[in-house]
């Protein structure tokens, strides 16, 4: 685990301990704690912890997981010339319920062309990046459709994420509520399982969930 101090960190580790795996290798920032070689890397980190997290990838050449949001675009260029070495799976969410809101997004632009459409997200208000990986996620199934995008960053909030389309005459809105961190760790696991399985290459958890199609 990278940032295994961290709140999502935290409950991976948790999840992790529940189903009888081993933490062997921590890294955050009270330093490098290894008992053993790891066979999965999970990072949780911040984006400043980005390089270190390449770094301990390459020396361990273990399959990554990155959940880290707030990357750049030359932080994802990184990782995918780093997945010709080993499988990485990366995500900005990596709860099943938002990948079906994203397909469920991709439904109704299809459908609504001439609607309006706008997006709000809600989180605890230690979230750095705003607005929310998640968000941009949501923000590109829109194609290039002008979108703004309403962030509030507000007590607890594990992560709301809705999509408001609007005609003249109806709305239709697609809301996701994460109740609790737990199903971004679950997420994780289920990345980590799938990631045991496959060569080099740089995977999203759309693919996790969903397979190639």
């Amino acid at each position: 685990m990278i940032g295994n101090k961290g709140r999502l960190g935290g409950e991976v580790v948790n999840l992790l301990n529940e189903k009888g795996h081993s933490l062997v290798y921590e890294l955050d920032i009270d330093g490098e704690n290894i008992k053993d070689n790891p066979q999965v890397l999970i990072d949780c980190s911040l984006p400043s912890a980005f390089n270190n997290t390449l770094k301990t990838a390459e020396r361990f050449t273990a399959p990554l997981i990155v959940a880290t949001t707030g990357l750049k675009e030359e932080d994802i260029a990184k990782l995918k010339e780093l997945s010709n070495k080993i499988p990485i799976v990366q995500s900005f969410n990596f709860s099943v319920g938002v990948q079906v809101l994203l397909k469920l997004t991709d439904m109704a632009n299809e459908i609504l062309k001439d609607w309006d459409v706008e997006i709000t997200e809600t989180h605890h208000r230690f979230k750095k990046d705003k607005p929310s990986g998640t968000a941009l996620m949501i923000k590109e199934k829109l194609g290039s459709k002008p979108v703004q995008v309403s962030s509030l960053r507000l007590g607890n909030v594990a992560g709301d994420h809705t999509v408001t389309f609007g005609g003249l005459g109806e709305t239709l809105s697609i809301t996701h509520h994460a109740i609790s961190r737990r199903t971004f760790a679950e997420g994780i696991l289920k990345s980590a399982e799938f990631l045991l399985t496959k060569k080099n290459g740089f995977y999203s958890f759309k693919e996790v969930i969903f397979g190639n199609s």
